[in-house]
């Protein structure tokens, strides 16, 4: 992989993981396009999670340290109890992740057909959002085993976890702020999760192809990118935008099933 290839992929990661057009989706058709082997493709994803992951943690900085406040005074406080709806969400993507990894990764080829129909389904996710009649009523823990369900099924590439996330929050009539903010915080433990079971995949130092500069420049380039797609994220749900990207990814969609 060289930088050039590095750097494409590390925007690529970082615009698409908070925007709502499937980060697996852009990669999967990422690799095919510049050729990269499964092997340097798994290393490279190790690092770009983990700038994505700190993009979260600098956006949200304050809320995390809030949380982490209130979980350490070891009371039944409003952080225990939103902690305790992002452990809930994360029910189903662990599941999905324990028993099924060997299934997700089966779709994990290349398949750009595949990817496209993905696509369309996420396409169709925000363009149902329309028709949501919010409640402006906060995440119970109940809608966070419902939008975790929306999580595990972003597994597949071409479904958009936020998409998939939000749209199924406004489904359920909870205020758009709420949701968003929600919906960033809660990708925090399956991203850290598969940043680790992919750690250990590949520990062995020897298997790493991938030269040093390479993955600095995927790295940085994840991490602002991540900074930057986070912040309008925010903004594109607070305004209701959320047809732009749907038509974004019906054109993206419609590509790669043409070429496929």
């Amino acid at each position: 992989m060289t930088w050039i290839e590095a750097l494409i992929l590390g925007l690529v990661q970082g615009l698409t993981e908070f925007l709502p057009v499937s980060s697996s989706g852009h990669l999967e058709l990422g690799k095919v396009i510049l050729d990269i082997e499964a092997k340097e493709n798994l290393t490279f994803s190790i690092l770009v999670h983990a700038a994505t992951v700190l993009s979260i943690i600098v956006v949200f900085f304050r809320d995390i340290r809030d949380l982490l406040t209130g979980l350490f005074k070891f009371q039944w406080n409003d952080s225990t109890i939103y902690s305790a709806k992002i452990l809930f969400s994360a029910i189903p993507v662990a599941v999905v992740g324990f028993f099924f990894m060997s299934e997700v990764e089966s779709v994990y080829t290349g398949n750009v057909v595949f990817v496209g129909s993905m696509l369309l389904v996420t396409a169709s996710l925000l363009l149902l959002t329309y028709l949501a009649k919010s409640r402006n009523k906060d995440v119970s823990f109940r809608d966070a085993f419902i939008i975790g369900l929306a999580q595990a099924l972003a597994v597949l590439p071409g479904i958009s976890r936020s998409g998939a996330t939000i749209a199924t929050g406004l489904f359920l009539g909870v205020k758009k702020e709420l949701v968003t903010r929600f919906s960033f915080l809660m990708v925090l433990i399956p991203i850290i999760g598969a940043t680790l079971v992919d750690l250990l995949r590949s520990s062995n130092p020897d298997e790493i192809t991938i030269g040093f500069i390479p993955l600095l420049t995927g790295f940085v380039a994840a991490f602002l990118s991540g900074l930057f797609a986070c912040r309008v994220m925010l903004n594109v749900v607070r305004k209701g935008k959320l047809i732009y990207f749907a038509i974004y990814c019906i054109l993206v969609a419609s590509i790669a099933i043409f070429v496929g």
